[in-house]
């Protein structure tokens, strides 16, 4: 190959990994792909838009510990969607109403345990809602501890939905509906002051409650149930809702994810190949005016017959 085609290999190879090969790139083709005769594999789930489940809208889960500026997140995101549909759905307005006798010992119920919530009802919430049904979301009055019986939230279907809660990515079901999981992460003395101020202000409660309520059972929950579900996140965001940088390219990444839902949408039968260093990489040089006959050729070859074997194992 002539001088200039091996730099340009070479560059690619240094760029996009050790993986790099005409037939194996990687996460698209299976390593039985590399000859040409061979036939083409069944691809992963997650190499493509699946093509029913581009017809749904983009869910995005929102967890974090208490006071963490979860809202503060979402709130900003759904500014930067303006040109979407976007609808927020809380975990918290799935609290479960006390019973009398609960309410008569409403200090020693503990509210951040996944038990506290009808996740079950939560679950049938996010499948009508994927489905493109409008549904009724119930109201939390944290004050009397009961879900208000007068009104609800009626809440649309919509292009993007945000789930927001403590214990989101806690149980399995409900983490399988997210096309992202987005954890806040603050320090605990910052959660702690906010929780103070929210709940005084808002919530109505004295400064002794709240203290204890976070010693017996607002940090051992933390610790139990909501810091081991950090683990799922694909983004985890420092100091919530004053790292505007990262919440910018969450919202930009947000964007590239809506186009290919929109594309799809339009076209049902059409599937989009996830993109890799590799196939950026070879689109670049084939977009280079400087490129060499011989590499344009070379390069689009490799990408239309990406694109040929993708369709044969679809």
């Amino acid at each position: 190959m002539p001088k200039e085609s091996f730099s340009i290999d070479y560059v690619m190879e240094k760029a996009s990994g050790p993986h790099f090969s005409g037939l194996r790139l990687e996460g698209l083709l299976s390593p039985t792909a590399a000859s040409p005769r061979a036939p083409a594999t069944p691809h992963s789930a997650s190499s493509i838009l699946d093509t029913n489940a581009s017809n749904q809208p983009f869910v995005i889960g929102v967890s974090g510990g208490t006071a963490s500026g979860k809202t503060t997140v979402c709130d900003m995101i759904i500014q930067q969607l303006h040109d979407h549909r976007v609808v927020l759905v809380n975990q918290d307005s799935f609290y479960r109403g006390l019973t009398a006798e609960a309410l008569q010992r409403v200090h020693e119920y503990n509210f951040d345990h996944p038990d506290a919530f009808d996740t079950e009802q939560f679950i049938e919430c996010i499948e009508k809602l994927r489905s493109g049904q409008s549904v009724p979301v119930p109201i939390y009055d944290f004050k009397t501890h009961q879900r208000r019986t007068d009104t609800f939230r009626q809440v649309n279907a919509s292009d993007v939905i945000i789930l927001e809660g403590i214990l989101l990515f806690h149980d399995p079901r409900v983490r399988s509906f997210m096309d992202m999981k987005i954890f806040v992460d603050a320090d605990a003395d910052v959660r702690l002051a906010r929780r103070i101020r929210r709940d005084t202000v808002e919530r109505g409660r004295d400064m002794n409650s709240i203290l204890e309520q976070y010693a017996k059972f607002v940090k051992p929950a933390f610790d139990d149930f909501v810091l081991p579900s950090k683990k799922y996140a694909d983004v985890i965001i420092p100091r919530g809702g004053e790292n505007h940088v990262a919440i910018n390219l969450i919202v930009q990444h947000i964007h590239t994810k809506l186009g290919q839902h929109d594309l799809c949408k339009i076209y049902p039968n059409v599937t989009v190949i996830h993109s890799t260093f590799q196939i950026r990489g070879m689109h670049t040089l084939i977009r280079d005016k400087d490129i060499s006959k011989h590499d344009f050729v070379f390069y689009s070859d490799r990408l239309i017959r990406l694109v040929v074997e993708h369709g044969l194992g679809h």
